[in-house]
């Protein structure tokens, strides 16, 4: 049993570090819709 626990907490670490190294390596696609969004008179009076 003991052995069994091991090798989960093995697997457990071994799946964090190759996801880590996933989200540090992934280029994410920056957005390319243009957003427009009218903004009051009432908000650029100060």
């Amino acid at each position: 049993m003991r052995r069994l626990t091991a090798l989960l907490a093995l697997l457990v670490v071994f799946v964090l570090i190759v996801g880590a190294v996933f989200l540090a390596t992934w280029e994410i696609p920056a957005p390319t819709k243009t957003v427009e969004k009218p903004i009051s008179s009432e908000r650029l009076r100060q």
